[in-house]
């Protein structure tokens, strides 16, 4: 990606563990690296087409005086959401926050934390084979599009599927679900577990009925193994009820870990489904 960036920008205002910090304030330095196409605008000249690195100095300026932090790792997360939020050109960002003057009894330049955030693409299977299935996938969509860290949402037609697993049961509405978001992985696990809770989710039974299933599939191309959370979703080659979906939503998709497209995978999975 391209960049725009803002170097040694100085706010002073009150930030520190300390009291004195808070009350007297001192100086700060910020340096942001916004990463974007500037593609367009290079072509048109028109500033619209980019981010004006003055709107984004002033607003960064306010953010770091809007309220007082104990952290300068609050400080950085604040300014990141802020500028990523404000600006949807903007992919991701690199916030760094100097402190030219930190207590701590030595000589050094400053005391600095810098981090970087941005927009991951995410995909998550939706399922639903109790009660109102329609109404639990549909309280799902609307939750997560009124999200204030998702956009661009997208939904994959619906589709009634016959049990995976453990036959013993109604049939499933299936469905994936697309979007960009700001939430890290461990995060928006518990964001849709919360959601499965919220619909009164009951864990009971493996691959058992449920009010609502939701399953993070894949999370940009990130490969990922933890007790509570694997990305690519293991099953995702091996269930159609996910791939036709998915494909509608991204039909030239590649498995992150095995570079095939998801297209070839479903492609395959049907042929095997056929009768000899």
């Amino acid at each position: 990606m391209d960049k725009i960036m803002i170097k040694n920008l100085e706010v002073f205002c009150n930030h520190g563990v300390y009291k004195e910090e808070n009350v007297l304030g001192q100086k700060f330095v910020v340096d942001a690296e916004l990463r974007l196409s500037t593609r367009k605008a290079g072509r048109s000249d028109k500033l619209s087409d980019s981010v004006s690195y003055g709107d984004v100095s002033r607003l960064i300026t306010a953010e770091m005086k809007k309220q007082n932090d104990r952290l300068l790792e609050r400080v950085a997360e604040r300014l990141a959401e802020a500028v990523l939020l404000q600006f949807p050109l903007v992919r991701s960002v690199c916030i760094t926050v100097k402190k030219p003057w930190a207590p701590v009894m030595l000589h050094l330049d400053y005391a600095a934390v810098s981090i970087e955030r941005g927009w991951h693409m995410v995909y998550v299977g939706a399922g639903s084979n109790m009660g109102d299935r329609q109404a639990y996938l549909t309280q799902a969509q609307e939750a997560l599009c009124a999200d204030g860290w998702i956009r661009n949402f997208r939904a994959a037609s619906v589709i009634e599927t016959e049990p995976y697993g453990y036959l013993e049961q109604d049939k499933f509405l299936n469905t994936v679900f697309g979007f960009e978001t700001l939430y890290e992985p461990e995060e928006l696990l518990a964001k849709v577990q919360e959601l499965e809770q919220n619909a009164h989710r009951e864990r009971k039974i493996h691959w058992g009925p449920r009010t609502l299933d939701l399953d993070i599939l894949l999370f940009d191309d990130l490969v990922l193994e933890r007790e509570d959370l694997i990305i690519p979703h293991p099953e995702l080659t091996r269930r159609m009820f996910v791939l036709e979906p998915l494909c509608e939503l991204n039909p030239y998709g590649v498995h992150p870990l095995y570079r095939k497209r998801f297209r070839e995978y479903r492609e395959n999975l049907g042929r095997e489904s056929i009768p000899e």
